[in-house]
């Protein structure tokens, strides 16, 4: 393939979104661009925890068995797959499938290394419209989702109890933000969230941004200084610690399984770890400005199938897909990876099995893809001048309203 100027700012954009999505969540040989008969299919995911004997391996090559051929999977960090995945595509040697965070999709595809699911044929129909947004440039399809996540408040019952603050009457900020004042001055700590210069506090702020109303076309509106001034209000205020501003997803879930906070904003990944600890815990949505469920982001990944020299490879490809996809292997899966299933049969039957994700459920069908919004590539690069923004306010540096205009200055001349 011609590593044409376009592909060439794809790959620059690519890079930027490996080095910020390392935070969230060696290149094989065998890449997929022999022929179909070869009977051996290349597959890379973002799971490198998962060795041959998971379930997960034993899935893929599973599906691989059904499909008549033998599926080679290779495990990489988030960072190095995404990478890996636009140099195999730039020298045609691209795995057959290959699984990635879904802000990564747009950028791929804009370098014209996924094929759509016109060109192979697979149907989405079932899929919930919001989260196959994630996958979707320009009225087209690429990849079908594996599953979600996307973020809520876990709360800490004993502490809310004890501050005389019922989880049930938290319907907006003003709401929240009485119960944590009534939490700390009981003595006990609000809230904890990460607001790490990176993807992932962008991840985490976006809930309030959006809740706000803001769009992300316009960083400093102001809707958008308000979801940053409440931020900066509650750290100002001790209603949360002043470690957010390094907190990841991680530090600021430990800090929740102390015991001493009220309120974590995390992700439905976290479930058996607070299942697992002695706390007496509850869910809600994170609340809107106004009232109602904020619209959080989604998170997952996307199982894509690459461009590859010989489209007679697309056939088997589709049929590895459509079994790891299936209702009863997207349950499997889910359960393996913390996800909520992107179809409302796999979601119900989840549920039946585990009563524990309803609220997840609940809180996937009011999220929003990243990229949505016809945002594609240019997300990652608005998305980077919010969590500076972010950055600048929580730190003092800057007043909210000022961290904001110059975000938008910013993101206003890199996605000309």
């Amino acid at each position: 393939m011609i590593f044409t100027p376009r592909r060439k700012r794809a790959f620059a954009a690519v890079v930027g979104i490996a080095t910020a999505s390392a935070a969230l969540t060696g290149c094989s040989t065998g890449a997929g661009s022999g022929s179909a008969a070869s009977g051996t299919y290349t597959f890379w995911d973002p799971y490198p925890q998962f060795d041959a004997s998971s379930a997960w391996t034993k899935l893929v090559e599973k599906c691989g068995t059904e499909a008549g051929v033998t599926v080679k999977r290779t495990g990489y960090d988030t960072s190095d797959l995404t990478s890996k995945a636009l140099l195999a595509g730039q020298q045609g040697n691209s795995p057959d499938l290959l699984l990635v965070d879904n802000p990564v999709v747009s950028t791929l595809a804009d370098a014209g290394l996924l094929t759509d699911t016109a060109e192979t044929k697979t149907s989405t129909s079932d899929i919930e419209k919001n989260i196959l947004a994630a996958g979707q440039v320009d009225g087209k399809t690429y990849g079908v989702p594996i599953g979600a996540n996307t973020l809520a408040l876990y709360y800490n019952k004993k502490i809310l109890s004890a501050a005389g603050v019922d989880p049930a009457k938290i319907t907006d900020w003003t709401s929240l933000t009485d119960a944590l004042a009534k939490v700390k001055a009981k003595g006990d700590k609000g809230i904890t969230f990460a607001g790490i210069g990176t993807e992932e506090g962008s991840f985490q702020f976006l809930p309030w941004y959006w809740g706000s109303g803001a769009n992300l076309d316009q960083l400093d509106s102001a809707d958008a200084v308000s979801a940053l001034s409440l931020w900066t209000d509650w750290v100002n205020k001790g209603y949360a610690p002043n470690s957010v501003i390094n907190n990841t997803q991680t530090t600021s879930w430990q800090e929740f399984l102390t015991g001493d906070f009220a309120f974590s904003e995390n992700g439905t990944w976290q479930l058996a770890g607070v299942k697992a600890s002695k706390i007496d815990y509850g869910i809600i949505s994170i609340p809107a400005k106004d009232g109602g469920a904020a619209p959080a982001p989604t998170g997952g990944e996307f199982l894509t199938i690459p461009v590859q020299k010989d489209s007679a490879r697309y056939a088997v490809s589709a049929k590895i897909q459509s079994c790891l996809t299936s209702t009863a292997n997207v349950v499997s899966t889910d359960n393996t990876l913390s996800y909520v299933a992107p179809t409302k049969a796999a979601q119900e039957k989840q549920v039946a099995d585990n009563p524990d994700l309803e609220p997840w459920v609940t809180a996937v069908g009011d999220a929003k893809g990243r990229t949505s919004d016809n945002l594609g590539t240019k997300y990652p690069k608005i998305s980077e001048q919010m969590w500076k923004a972010v950055q600048n306010s929580l730190s003092g540096s800057q007043s909210a309203e000022d961290a904001l205009k110059q975000a938008q200055t910013a993101a206003a001349a890199a996605t000309k």
